[in-house]
């Protein structure tokens, strides 16, 4: 039998983590459905419209990409990960844009977290000299400074700092970046900045449990029924999720027709 070194080893998984992640992704679910039955099924609803649904959908996304940036050292074959990540969300921005052109998916959250899972890896020197608490205390600000840069401004919410130079919103590497271009749509859009900060806040705030030793605590480990199996299946999951819940209603909505 031969000697495998510690990189080689698996990792522990974390059940609270994946409980965690379970439990977004079926938020996630439920909110996608809503979705599915206002603007494909035209059911009206208009609490979906209101503030309410604004933060359910802001709990889920703000929860999953900060997750994110907290297991990025928990995992290993972090390049292997972040491409299987960032294809996955080429494949929905391809299918999207070639079968449902009217409700493409351009820059989704998936391209997102796989952008910040690779850029971890040429950062990681420079992130690891900084103290946990001062990173996720000026990482966060960050996010919270350009939190409206999608909408051309600096700022967070209905807080605007200074506007931004219009000349700058041009080009799909633009978008990219947080800087939509006029007439630029998708129905799941998830830019560099501000993204990327929130991520790297979930990072420092893994360096913080780690440096007092948090994460050997069995409390991490333990699972949570149901949730924790699903948060190990997300990936699989969020891509499978939108075509199910489309096919199910299809069949609801047409048997009751």
């Amino acid at each position: 039998m031969s000697n495998k070194s510690a990189e080689d080893k698996r990792k522990p998984r974390y059940g609270i983590l994946d409980g965690i992640r379970g439990l977004v992704l079926c938020s996630m679910i439920i909110y996608h459905g809503c979705w599915d039955l206002v603007y494909i099924f035209h059911m009206d609803f208009s609490w979906y419209q209101s503030r309410g649904a604004y933060v359910w959908q802001q709990s889920i996304c703000w929860t999953f990409i900060f997750l994110s940036g907290f297991c990025w050292s928990l995992g290993k074959k972090p390049f292997k990960r972040g491409m299987t990540v960032f294809g996955a969300g080429a494949l929905v921005t391809l299918v999207t844009c070639l079968f449902m052109p009217q409700d493409r998916v351009v820059f989704g959250v998936l391209t997102l977290i796989g952008s910040c899972m690779l850029l971890m890896l040429p950062m990681e020197k420079l992130v690891k000299k900084i103290p946990p608490k001062t990173g996720i205390f000026f990482s966060f600000l960050l996010f919270l400074l350009t939190r409206n840069i999608n909408n051309g401004y600096l700022g967070f919410e209905e807080v605007r700092l200074a506007r931004l130079p219009e000349q700058w919103y041009q080009g799909l590497i633009a978008a990219y970046l947080g800087l939509p271009f006029p007439g630029f749509f998708s129905t799941d859009y998830f830019s560099l900045i501000p993204w990327l900060f929130l991520y790297i806040s979930g990072h420092f705030l893994y360096g913080i449990f780690y440096n007092h030793n948090g994460m050997e605590n069995n409390f991490w480990k333990k699972e949570l029924p149901f949730f924790s199996f699903l948060g190990r299946k997300s990936l699989l999951i969020y891509m499978l999720h939108q075509p199910v819940i489309y096919l199910l209603l299809s069949l609801i909505f047409g048997f009751w027709q």
